[in-house]
């Protein structure tokens, strides 16, 4: 049973709506994660790391990689080992601190991640091909709007009704 199948007619529609994006987030994730795994026997999380790798050249600290991939530094060093045997990152010393790491894409791995990037990118435009140009943008403003009124909201509560209204 997918996300979207919880819910139920008598719902109210933010909740339908909810558990439909849900639904699609995970159907497009299922597809990237067997694409990575068929086309480039990588994973998502490794992707995810070359991604934050590629748009710091520079590198970035093991703890600023576990932050912005909101994982553990634990799962953070497990990949970063193998794709340092792999010869697709590397690691640094940060001066002034001997405990302290910077992973850095290696040329080769700009190379590897490169070209998942482009298919990456492919999977995702195919995801969405169902919609035409202007639903989509439609779409993205909506989602934008969503965004934006949760960032202002100071609490998750603030906003709902004291009680949901159930059929």
């Amino acid at each position: 049973m997918d996300m979207e199948e919880r819910g139920h007619s008598e719902h109210p529609e933010a909740l339908r709506l909810w558990l439909r994006l849900l639904t699609c987030t995970q159907l497009v994730e299922k597809q990237v994660r067997t694409q990575l795994r068929e086309q480039f026997d990588t994973t998502l999380p490794r992707f995810d790391l070359m991604a934050q790798l590629e748009r710091n050249p520079d590198g970035l600290k093991m703890n600023e990689l576990s932050r912005r991939m909101m994982v553990t530094g634990g799962n953070v060093t497990g990949v970063t080992d193998q794709l340092v045997t792999e010869g697709l990152v590397e690691r640094m010393q940060v001066d002034g601190d001997r405990r302290a790491y910077r992973v850095r894409l290696t040329a080769r791995g700009h190379q590897v991640f490169g070209e998942m990037a482009r298919q990456h990118e492919g999977w995702i435009v195919a995801a969405f091909e169902a919609l035409s140009p202007r639903e989509v943008e439609s779409f993205y403003k909506l989602l934008g709007k969503v965004k934006q009124s949760q960032q202002d909201t100071k609490s998750i509560g603030a906003g709902l009704p004291d009680k949901l209204e159930t059929a």
